[in-house]
């Protein structure tokens, strides 16, 4: 199995390595940071196939505490209500780690593989951790891609309630079907509302990704991290990373404002917003976001 543990912070990390099929051994790589509770497999097929067939080098690979990666059993985040009570009056609760120790997870995945730079692509809490990257460790970014992102900072609107009620929901049993309902209805309440799904498709993907792992325990541990970063638009007015914000404008989670926010607090980063794309990476925008990611990694 293609796992490492991590130089810097010890935490075993599973991955996944394509090459371009013949290709150059110094292909530049992209790396992609997949979000909240998600697998690496969130990144469909298409769009590392994509990335490959324009020469790169692509890595995915699944955060701690999800998927086939080292998961922090016993560890108890607090509850988001408390969490957020006790920030707001200056008595921060203890998380188990924080969205800068899953950043350095990204950059001793690149050590231990022996990557001295690379393109860093992030997706939702990707977008966060992919930040951070480009925050505390600029010289390892040869560009950043934030997709369906944002700042951290309270004031943006924020998701509405069906998308994260879904994304939130406890289980209601461990068995298949009940899985598979899962995963649908939060297919359903967060993606595009310009791209629906094909049903049977998308049941196909959903319980691929369940019989891979499921482990709901990981989700309250990665959103108390989030929670525990706040606001990050003075971190990022450091960043000089050549810098692609991509955003739907129909993301019923991350909204809009979010992603502008973030374009707008990181100098010179380029906003691409998208008609009827949700909180998702629908099948027939693959060849428009394969097209922006690799034009930005080429740029920078």
């Amino acid at each position: 199995m293609p796992t490492v543990t991590t130089p810097n912070t010890g935490i075993e990390i599973f991955y996944e390595d394509t090459a371009p099929l013949g290709g150059s051994p110094d292909a530049e790589v992209i790396l992609l940071v997949m979000g909240l509770g998600a697998q690496m497999t969130l990144w469909p097929d298409e769009l590392v196939a994509a990335l490959v067939g324009d020469g790169f080098r692509v890595i995915r690979y699944d955060n701690r505490d999800i998927g086939l990666s080292q998961k922090m059993e016993g560890a108890r985040a607090p509850s988001p209500a408390v969490q957020v009570l006790r920030k707001k009056i200056g008595f921060p609760a203890r998380v188990p780690y924080t969205l800068k120790d899953m950043a350095d997870d990204g950059i001793g995945l690149l050590d231990a593989l022996g990557i001295a730079r690379a393109h860093v692509v992030g997706a939702s809490m990707g977008g966060m951790i992919a930040q951070l990257m480009a925050v505390h460790h600029p010289e390892r970014l040869m560009s950043l891609t934030s997709i369906m992102s944002t700042t951290g900072n309270g004031k943006l609107p924020q998701a509405e309630k069906h998308a994260i009620n879904a994304l939130v929901a406890p289980l209601k049993g461990m068995d298949e079907e009940t899985l598979v309902a899962h995963g649908l209805n939060i297919v359903k309440n967060i993606g595009s509302s310009g791209f629906p799904f094909d049903p049977e498709e998308q049941r196909a993907r959903v319980l691929k990704n369940m019989r891979r792992s499921v482990y709901p325990a990981g989700l309250p541990r990665q959103l108390a991290a989030i929670i525990d970063d706040g606001c990050r638009r003075a971190r990022l007015a450091q960043v000089r990373t050549p810098t692609l914000v991509l955003h739907g404008e129909a993301d019923p989670l991350v909204k809009l404002e979010a992603g502008e926010d973030t374009a707008r607090h990181i100098a010179g980063a380029r906003l691409v917003t998208i008609p009827g794309w949700g909180h998702d990476l629908p099948i027939p925008l693959i060849p428009r976001l394969a097209g922006e990611i690799a034009g930005h990694a080429r740029g920078g």
